[in-house]
C-alpha cells in the first residue's frame, strides 16, 4: 500500500477508489457550485431528503442556499441530449442530521445517468453498484425493489386510492398488523407477499408470479426478473421495504448495506418522475455512497467482524421482564439473567443471542443505531420518535392508548387556541393537525395530570392505562387517539443480513402472542 493510502481516512479512502471506478465506466465528473438560488430549493423541497436549507443573502440581494441535494443541481444544469449523459460526482451536501438534529457538512459521491436510458444502463448502474459495496469492503448486500410493481398490484386488487399511503408504510415498515387493519383478506395475502420478501429472491419472484396477474404487475415483475437474474449474485436480494408513495423514484430502486454498519450505504434507483416534474426529456438512474456512514467503518477491525448472534434492547421495568419471559418461552432463554449481578449483558452462545435492558424510550435509539439488531417498544415511542426501524409483530403486552384528557367539565372553545399539555408533541401536533385545530403545546416531562388542574393548560395527551389516576383528580378522557402496546422491531441493516434468525424469533413470538390471547 502506498505512503498516500495509509494516511487516508475510511471515506477519502473511498472516494478515490470509487472515482477510478466510475471513470473505468465512462463517467465524468461533474462539478457544480456550493450555492443555488433559494427558490430552486423551494420549488422541489418535496423531492429534498431534508427539509432543512441554509440560506444566506449574496451581495446582490439575492437568496442563496447551501447545497443540500446533488441530483437536482445535476438535473437543472445539465443539457437535453439525444443520447445518454453519465456523470459521477464528488461533493459536499448541508442537511438536518436526524441523529443530533443540527446542520451538518456531508460528502457524498455518486452516479447519475440521465437520456435515452434502458435495461443496459439500468444494468450497469445496479452492476456499478455492486462493485462499489466490494470497493468498500466488508461483508455486503444489495436490497432491490420496483416502486411502480406495488403501485400496480395496489389497483389491480382494488386499493383505495386514499389508503396508498398506509399500504406502502405497512410493506415499509415489515408491519403486518397495520396491513391486516387496512386490507380485506385478498388484498392481506397479496402484500404480505411483499412484506415476506427477503433472503433467496429466487423464491420471492416465484411467489411474486402467482399475485401479479394483471398486464402492469406481469410487465413490471418481468422487469425485476430480468434484472435480478442478469446479475444473480448471492449477495442480493428482494427487499420492498424501502418503497414510497412519494413521487420522487419509480421502477427499480435499491439500497446497499455493508454488515457492521447501521444504515445503507447506497440509495438509488429510477426518477423518471423528477425529471419529468423539472420539464426535462428522458429517463433518468442513479445513486448516492453516503461517506459519512463508512467513516468510521474499517474492514481490518475486528469489531466489525460478522457477528451472527442477535442482539435484543429490553425495556428496563415490569413491562421488560414480561417480554423476557415470552422470550424465554419461546425457546431463547439466557439463564445468567435470572443470577443476582450487575452485569449489562447477557448472552446465550448457544441460542446465539444476546439480551441487555436500557431505559425504554431509549430502545429505538439503540435499534435505529444499530447496536441492537431487534428491540421491543411501546408503540407510543414509535409514534412519538419516528425511527426508522422495521416494526416486525405487535405482542400484545403492555396494552394501554394514547388519549386526550380534561377536566370533567371541560368544554372546548373552537374560537380559542386550545393548550394541550403533554410529553407527547409530536404526537399531539399530528392528532390536532388532521383536525385542523389551532393549538399551542407545552411539553412537560412529568405529572401530567396537574397541567389542566391548575390551569396550565386546557387539556393533555398522555397514555392512559385504567384511567384510575385521571378519575381520582376529577379528569376524564376526551377522545382516544390511538391503542398502545409493546412491539418487536428491528434495524433495517441487521435484517438484510440475519432476516432468517430474526423472522425465526419473531415466529416464534407470535407463537407465545397467540396462547396468551
Amino acid at each position: 500500500m502506498k505512503i498516500e493510502e495509509l494516511l487516508l481516512k475510511n471515506d477519502e479512502r473511498a472516494v478515490f477508489e470509487l472515482r477510478g471506478l466510475y471513470t473505468k465506466y465512462g463517467y465524468k465528473q461533474f462539478k457544480m457550485s456550493k450555492f443555488e438560488e433559494y427558490d430552486f430549493y423551494a420549488k422541489n423541497k418535496d423531492s429534498l431528503v431534508s427539509d432543512g436549507i441554509i440560506t444566506f443573502t449574496d451581495t446582490d440581494g439575492k437568496l442563496l442556499a447551501l447545497k443540500p441535494d446533488v441530483t437536482l443541481s445535476i438535473i437543472k444544469n445539465s443539457k437535453d441530449e439525444d443520447g445518454v449523459s453519465k456523470y459521477f460526482y464528488n461533493e459536499n451536501v448541508y442537511r438536518i442530521s436526524k441523529s443530533t438534529n443540527s446542520y451538518k457538512e456531508i460528502m457524498q459521491t455518486g452516479l447519475e445517468c440521465i437520456g435515452n436510458i434502458g435495461k443496459g444502463e439500468i444494468l450497469e448502474i445496479l452492476t456499478i453498484s455492486i462493485e462499489s459495496l466490494l470497493t468498500i469492503g466488508g461483508d455486503f448486500k444489495l436490497c432491490i425493489s420496483h416502486i411502480d410493481l406495488v403501485l400496480s398490484l395496489l389497483e389491480e386488487y382494488g386499493a383505495k386510492r386514499a389508503d396508498y399511503d398506509l399500504f406502502f408504510r405497512a410493506i415499509r415498515e415489515k408491519n403486518s398488523d397495520l396491513l391486516k387493519k387496512i386490507a380485506n383478506a385478498e388484498q392481506f395475502s397479496v402484500f404480505s407477499t411483499l412484506i415476506r420478501s427477503y433472503g433467496d429472491y429466487k423464491e420471492s419472484i416465484a411467489s411474486l408470479a402467482s399475485v401479479a396477474k394483471g398486464e402492469n404487475s406481469k410487465k413490471y415483475l418481468g422487469e425485476l426478473t430480468e434484472a435480478l437474474n442478469s446479475l444473480d449474485n448471492s449477495k442480493i436480494s428482494l427487499d420492498f421495504s424501502f418503497t414510497d408513495f412519494d413521487g420522487y423514484y419509480n421502477g427499480i430502486v435499491f439500497k446497499g448495506f455493508i454488515n457492521g454498519i447501521a444504515t445503507a450505504v447506497i440509495s438509488g434507483g429510477q426518477y423518471d418522475n423528477l425529471m419529468k416534474k423539472m420539464g426535462r426529456r428522458g429517463k433518468a438512474i442513479g445513486f448516492a455512497v453516503y461517506l459519512d456512514e463508512i467513516e468510521r467503518f474499517d474492514v481490518s477491525d475486528e469489531a466489525n467482524a460478522p457477528d451472527d448472534t442477535v442482539n435484543v434492547a429490553l425495556p428496563k421495568g415490569r413491562l421488560g421482564e414480561k417480554i423476557y419471559s415470552m422470550f424465554e418461552r419461546a425457546g431463547y432463554d439466557c439463564p445468567s439473567i435470572n443470577e443476582n449481578s450487575r452485569k449489562l449483558i447477557h448472552e446465550n452462545e448457544k441460542n446465539k443471542i444476546r439480551f441487555f435492558w436500557v431505559k425504554p424510550s431509549d430502545v429505538a435509539i439503540y435499534v435505529e443505531r444499530g447496536a441492537a439488531d431487534i428491540g421491543v417498544a411501546g408503540k407510543d415511542i414509535i409514534l412519538e420518535y419516528t425511527p426508522d426501524v422495521f416494526e416486525l409483530l405487535d405482542l400484545k403486552e403492555g396494552k394501554c392508548r394514547m388519549a386526550v384528557a380534561a377536566k370533567n367539565d371541560f368544554v372546548d372553545d373552537e374560537s380559542k387556541t386550545l393548550r394541550v399539555a403533554t410529553k407527547f408533541s409530536k404526537i399531539a401536533k399530528q392528532f390536532y393537525k388532521e383536525k385542523c385545530r389551532d393549538i399551542e403545546i407545552i411539553h412537560l416531562n412529568g405529572s401530567i395530570e396537574l397541567a389542566p388542574i391548575l390551569g396550565l393548560s386546557d387539556v393533555i395527551v398522555d397514555i392512559v392505562e385504567t384511567g384510575k389516576t385521571l378519575f381520582e383528580n376529577n379528569l376524564s378522557p376526551v377522545e382516544t387517539i390511538t391503542d398502545i402496546s409493546a412491539r418487536l422491531i428491528s434495524n433495517k441493516a441487521s435484517y438484510s443480513f440475519k432476516s432468517e434468525k430474526i423472522e425465526q424469533i419473531k415466529t416464534q413470538l407470535g407463537k407465545m402472542v397467540k396462547k396468551d390471547d
